[in-house]
């Protein structure tokens, strides 16, 4: 990367989580199950033919990422090999092709290295937020896999995903509508799960809430996850949980907060049912956590017509959220050691 490269005028520490148009994106197309090689471009236009399974059947997947300056000036990625696996169980669930790791790991970083001038500076508290896609984009109309399909990776700058920078502590409402059933689409991270999920979100504000809680859709009782986000509970006995269900997203965020609670805290770690309502009074710490929240506190709940307050403090964090914050975010920025090598180096 040619060190003469100036970064983008923008105020990155006043940066919200939305859109903002950057110079190049990643396309790859595959006809009759052949990918071609891929290129960069510069529109951000897509061209979808108006009987595309995407638009009529949701014939398509995504995947979220971020990239990270360190102090030193390397760009990181953060296990960007887990998000290879996921969009390819996705893209088999929905009969997509699926893209081979190499044109994956190409493409984002082909997109991250091409728009350098918008990756956040260290010390902004800002990153670059990667959207791999992956959709349908070929004539059709009855309901049969397209034949031919899109995948795309765009980068955008983005600030914390709730207004507040760091511990953004937040409220969630238990929603009466369901996310997923059990053998459903949503342990698959695909578009309809979460266009399903809008009318949940603006319920759960009206309450006053920041977002939704989804819980499980044969009984309502047991915890499966948050609007955007996967949820971990810390309790009084050294213990991280976090809901178990066939429903659930499978977050690289959470898996990697339940690796380091269990590594570097010493904590006993368990992913399985959590029924909200009969454990709720143990529940010391709570948190919703995925690659744009990263970890948000959950100060109160609302359920059976009322607030309820976590451990009775429904303003403030609690220490074992903020260590694993600390911890998550000190190796995603390089600042921690990195024992387990989750970070991926993008080559300038």
């Amino acid at each position: 990367m040619d060190a003469k490269v100036e970064k983008k005028s923008l105020n990155w520490a006043d940066l919200g989580f939305q859109y903002h148009k950057t110079d190049y994106r990643f396309s790859a197309v595959n006809v009759d199950g052949v990918w071609n090689e891929g290129e960069l471009i510069s529109s951000p236009t897509l061209e979808v033919h108006e009987g595309a399974p995407t638009l009529h059947y949701a014939q398509q997947c995504f995947e979220g990422m971020k990239a990270q300056t360190a102090e030193d000036g390397r760009i990181l990625l953060f296990r960007p090999d887990l998000n290879s696996v996921r969009m390819n169980e996705a893209a088999s669930r929905l009969l997509m092709p699926e893209v081979p790791r190499e044109l994956f790991m190409r493409g984002v970083e082909e997109a991250v290295r091409a728009n350098y001038a918008w990756i956040p500076p260290y010390g902004s508290g800002a990153s670059l937020y990667i959207r791999p896609m992956l959709i349908g984009v070929g004539e059709n109309l009855g309901l049969k896999p397209a034949k031919r399909f899109e995948f795309r990776v765009f980068v955008s700058p983005v600030g914390p995903y709730y207004k507040q920078a760091g511990l953004a502590v937040i409220s969630l409402a238990v929603s009466e509508l369901d996310r997923a059933a059990p053998r459903g689409t949503g342990s698959y991270k695909v578009g309809a799960n979460y266009a399903g999920g809008l009318l949940a979100t603006l319920k759960a504000q009206e309450l006053g809430a920041t977002e939704a809680l989804y819980l499980d859709a044969r009984e309502g009782r047991f915890i499966d996850e948050a609007g955007s986000a996967n949820i971990i509970i810390a309790q009084d006995d050294n213990t991280l949980i976090t809901p178990k269900s066939s429903a659930i997203l499978p977050s690289i965020t959470r898996r990697s907060l339940m690796e380091i609670a269990a590594t570097t805290l010493k904590m006993k770690t368990e992913e399985r049912p959590i029924d909200l309502r009969d454990e709720f009074a143990s529940f010391r710490e709570m948190a919703a956590c995925g690659t744009a929240a990263v970890l948000s506190p959950v100060g109160r709940v609302w359920f059976d017509n009322a607030w309820h307050d976590v451990n009775g403090n429904g303003d403030s964090s609690g220490p074992v959220m903020q260590k694993l914050y600390d911890e998550l975010i000190g190796i995603q920025r390089g600042e921690k050691p990195d024992p387990l090598s989750w970070l991926h180096e993008v080559e300038l």
